[in-house]
């Protein structure tokens, strides 16, 4: 009996105690926003992500392990301009957490931390357009370290007891994130200037930080699949311009990328863009790879 009472003891002491010690558990759509999350947060935080490194983040197949993921959640890290408006809805209402929601402090819309880029009137007739900007932000590196400081001061509000591991974490990121960018601007600077062709239009944060031009995209409008017509064409008009590389990431098909890099005199490079892809490991590794690989 006295053990019972003993056990039953701890077990409510653990129960009473146990918010002072539980994790926040953090999911993300994409694994660079969970990569940074777990960087700010440290042992505090939980992280999981939903999209696959090799995966087209417009497509991604719902599973009920995102509903129980969800459902779990602390906060939710999405990467917003509609990115996941084709699959995460349902998945939101699905797992029934209020804490979560849209316009919850559990809810980050990502993109609200950055400027945003190509921000266009909306117009589903030209192709897989995002009224709120390009939603392809995360390869600026300068948008890294908003997305840093953004993800800490929404830590500190969910959970305010561990507000000084998450300040301390997020500077940490911070100061070596700004360190690698200093020197990658040196690896980049005998190199800026040059014009790429891409596949699809996901690069432009990357190229404008980078100080490259973006010289035509192979897709004749945003998601809309290049056909060989489209490429016979922007090859006459990109020729003579000296496009040094066609950019695509892993999961579009290279037949048509080829073709335009033997005709126009380019190197087909497919990169990484999402923390996982390409044997990357970290959030830095994706762009420490960009950088290394357009600045040969």
């Amino acid at each position: 009996m006295k053990k019972l009472v003993f056990l039953l003891f701890a077990v409510a002491s653990l129960l009473v105690t146990g918010s002072a010690f539980a994790t926040v558990r953090v999911v993300s759509t994409i694994p660079d926003f969970a990569d940074i999350a777990k960087s700010v947060g440290g042992d505090k935080v939980e992280v999981s992500s939903m999209v696959r490194p090799t995966q087209d983040p417009h497509f991604v197949d719902a599973k009920p392990s995102f509903v129980l993921d969800l459902n779990q959640a602390d906060l939710l890290l999405v990467a917003g301009m509609e990115l996941e408006a084709g699959w995460l809805p349902p998945l939101l209402a699905g797992a029934r957490n209020a804490k979560i929601q849209r316009g919850a402090p559990g809810y980050l819309d990502c993109s609200t931390l950055i400027p945003p880029m190509e921000v266009e009137a909306p117009d589903r007739s030209q192709g897989d357009i995002h009224p709120g900007g390009n939603p392809h932000y995360w390869t600026d590196p300068r948008n890294g370290v908003r997305i840093a400081r953004g993800i800490a001061k929404r830590l500190e509000q969910i959970d305010p007891a561990n507000a000084a591991a998450y300040e301390a974490g997020a500077q940490s990121f911070v100061t070596m994130l700004e360190g690698r960018m200093a020197e990658w601007q040196k690896i980049l600077a005998p190199v800026k200037g040059r014009k790429v062709v891409v596949y699809h239009d996901s690069w432009i944060y990357f190229l404008d930080w980078a100080g490259f031009v973006q010289a035509g995209t192979l897709e004749p409008k945003p998601g809309i699949p290049p056909r060989a017509d489209h490429v016979a064409q922007l090859i006459q008009q990109t020729q003579g311009q000296g496009v040094k590389y066609m950019i695509q990431e892993s999961f579009y098909p290279t037949q048509l990328s080829n073709l335009f890099a033997q005709k126009a005199g380019a190197q087909l490079l497919v990169l990484p863009t999402m923390t996982g892809a390409g044997g990357t490991h970290s959030y830095v590794d994706v762009i420490d790879a960009i950088v290394r690989a357009v600045s040969k």
